[in-house]
């Protein structure tokens, strides 16, 4: 058992996932499960059949909140979050991190792999050629952490549910400790495999969810670093195309797309009232 790092799983109707993950590095590290859709089978299996992870159901309050929960229960020096869809998180790329935050002589806020399959537009990389490279932003899926140094930034702002949560901790930290890409751990990240989806209308209904607080956490973090005002004006042009496609949609009869852009258009106004992110499922 390696005690120098925790890794910490965050779930949401993932137990199929975090299984497989748990399994191939449990009884090498210390692992912590915080699974936010109390899902009590999962729980059950992971305490039959893996009893030393630590595994805790919470409200779902975001992503970031659920980092942080876990964040108190560390008792290693580093920890490693990941979501359950990554793939490549193994003991030879975890020791990778520690031999990083080694020769950084621990003086980072988070380290980051590298991604295989990300798309490039929406997804700033460093030179591959470049072992380690200083990145003002990485990705959420993957991040490696001193547990000090996380603590000394103030962890994630709860009061992102989804989205721009891991934006405004890597520009938060990148004031105090630099964040880096380590070129040589590469993972692939299955995005949007991480929840399980019954059925079509659970599909949209989430994709309509991520809708809303995607606009919603956007216009709060730009409101956040850089004044009320200046996100006002970013936004007005973007409220604008909303409004136009609400009514195109509504006029070509396509309800879908109608109630696609009436969501966004609620999730961007809610966040211009200061309104907190409270849209969630039934």
């Amino acid at each position: 058992m390696n005690n120098e790092i925790t890794i910490v799983l965050i779930s949401h109707k993932s137990k199929n996932l975090i299984i497989n993950f748990v399994k191939n590095i449990y009884k090498k590290f210390n692992i912590i499960v915080i699974d936010n859709s109390n899902d009590v089978n999962l729980q059950k299996e992971i305490k039959k059949n893996y009893p030393n992870i630590i595994i805790k159901l919470i409200v779902n309050n975001g992503y970031g909140s659920s980092i942080n929960y876990a964040s108190k229960l560390i008792k290693t020096k580093y920890f490693l979050i990941s979501n359950p869809d990554v793939e490549g998180i193994n003991e030879k790329n975890i020791q990778k991190f520690l031999s990083a935050a080694s020769k950084l002589d621990d003086n980072f806020s988070s380290l980051g792999p590298r991604y295989l399959n990300i798309n490039s537009k929406s997804h700033v990389q460093s030179d591959i050629n470049e072992k380690i490279s200083e990145m003002k932003f990485i990705s959420g899926a993957c991040m490696f952490f001193k547990k000090k140094n996380f603590d000394l930034i103030g962890g994630f702002d709860e009061n992102f549910f989804l989205y721009f949560e891991e934006s405004d901790f890597c520009l938060r930290a990148h004031k105090k400790k630099k964040n880096y890409q380590l070129n040589e751990i590469l993972i692939n990240h299955k995005i949007g495999t991480s929840v399980t989806i019954k059925n079509y209308k659970e599909r949209k209904e989430l994709e309509n969810l991520y809708t809303w607080h995607f606009i919603w956490s956007k216009f709060y973090y730009y409101k956040k670093h850089y004044s009320y005002m200046i996100a006002l004006l970013y936004f007005i042009p973007i409220i604008i195309r909303i409004i136009f496609r609400i009514i195109f949609f509504s006029y070509k009869g396509n309800k879908e797309n109608t109630k696609k852009y009436k969501v966004r258009l609620e999730g961007l106004m809610t966040s211009i009232k200061c309104k907190k992110s409270d849209k969630r499922l039934n």
